[in-house]
């Protein structure tokens, strides 16, 4: 990692201050990292441009664990995104209670104008609804897996005691 005083001078990094420097977005701690993925997750099932960026800017609003959070929304990433957001389409679209389309997707005007307004609000609920849901699995997760290492840790731990003696 860089440090703090490198970060606070470079030109791209000034405009944020000292919240870059804040120790609890680089910290790996239980609270961090669990709200770092489940930020991450969240926007990465959200259907915007820049979500790295949103990610970061988020983690540094909230204190989480900033590597971690631009990493979880890499969830979608030009390999996933077409499965994930058909996916919440359909999930959107289950709850609004509305017949999944066949909607073949071309990049021209007429899609946007056409197609996409027949689609938008299945979409955009079915994204947030997996981006919670995924969140709410990604916080799940992460604090079971660092309880079973914290337990891991002190048993091993109290084991090296018991053979000393």
């Amino acid at each position: 990692m860089p440090d703090h005083k490198t970060m606070r001078e470079h030109p791209h990094l000034k405009k944020f201050g000292q919240r870059l420097t804040e120790p609890k977005i680089w910290h790996l701690n239980r609270r961090s990292v669990a709200g770092g993925v489940a930020l991450g997750l969240f926007i990465g099932f959200m259907p915007v441009l820049g979500q790295m960026f949103i990610a970061a800017a988020l983690a540094i609003v909230f204190r989480v664990n900033l590597p971690l959070a631009v990493m979880g929304s890499w969830i979608t990433n030009p390999f996933t995104v077409a499965p994930i957001y058909f996916f919440a389409y359909k999930v959107g679209a289950w709850v609004l209670q509305i017949p999944v389309g066949k909607h073949a997707f071309t990049m021209s005007w007429q899609w946007f104008t056409h197609d996409f307004l027949m689609i938008w609000q299945p979409l955009l609920l079915g994204c947030l609804i997996c981006g919670i849901f995924s969140a709410l699995l990604g916080v799940v997760f992460v604090r079971l897996l660092w309880r079973l290492v914290v337990i891991r840790n002190w048993l091993q731990r109290r084991k090296r005691e018991i053979n000393r003696i």
